[in-house]
């Protein structure tokens, strides 16, 4: 018998519901770069160059690899109402090192608890954008090293540092668990997708929103691939 509960609702507005996925689907993709990639800038290092200014530091909003892949999206389905559960976790860890976010942008299921790692030992503060969630709001002093936080709904929250204006983050909560980021060459890989007929979307931070429609059948695996021409 198929287990089947409410566990989440997601940022399209429906209840998704989790139950037992036989013979899924997996859809494989690139998502990529049509130009070629545009000069990174050099930020300035205005406070605590001592911790921030071992190494040179560099704008993270866009990071292009090898084949014009594209790090660091987020690639959802949007109109999934039932399948595999959604597990909120415990220990996802948004790391303060070298006055850097690590990782820069971080996906997982609503209701999972953040640990704010302080690595530095200097005076962090974590500030959060957010519309739907409460705003995270906190200063992380040096001795302080974690700081515990759970964000409940689905949202696409930016992170900031009161004390370095130049440390910028993502927390891309979602409502249902086909969702991966792309690594430095740009592919993901989402599994265990029942058949059916999905909207895929892709979000990066500076580029937008790219959508694409995809056909999953019983066990079998389906390419997507997302071209982002220059802004």
């Amino acid at each position: 018998m198929a287990l089947c509960a409410i566990v989440a609702t997601s940022s399209a507005g429906y209840a998704y519901q989790a139950e037992t996925v036989k013979n899924g689907g997996t859809i494989n993709g690139t998502v990529r770069y049509d130009g070629p990639p545009p000069k990174r800038e050099l930020l300035e290092v205005s406070k605590d160059k001592d911790v921030c200014g071992k190494a040179p530091l560099y704008d993270q909003s866009l990071v292009i690899g090898q084949g014009g892949g594209i790090e660091n999206a987020v690639v959802t389905i949007t109109n999934i109402s039932k399948g595999v559960p959604l597990r909120p976790e415990k220990d996802v860890k948004f790391d303060q090192r070298g006055c850097e976010y690590l990782p820069r942008v971080v996906a997982f299921p609503a209701g999972s608890s953040l640990r704010i790692i302080n690595s530095d030992g200097i005076l962090h503060s974590i500030h959060t954008e957010s519309s739907i969630n409460p705003v995270v709001d906190m200063a992380q002093p040096g001795f302080k090293k974690t700081i515990s936080v759970t964000i409940e709904k689905p949202e696409v929250i930016k992170v900031t540092c009161d004390a370095h204006n130049w440390m910028e983050g993502w927390w891309y909560v979602v409502g249902n668990p086909y969702y991966a980021v792309t690594g430095a060459n740009g592919h993901f890989t989402i599994r265990n997708v029942p058949a059916g007929r999905y909207t895929l979307k892709v979000w990066q931070e500076k580029l937008g929103v790219e959508t694409h429609g995809v056909t999953v059948k019983p066990g079998a695996a389906a390419t997507v691939d997302f071209t982002f021409k220059p802004k």
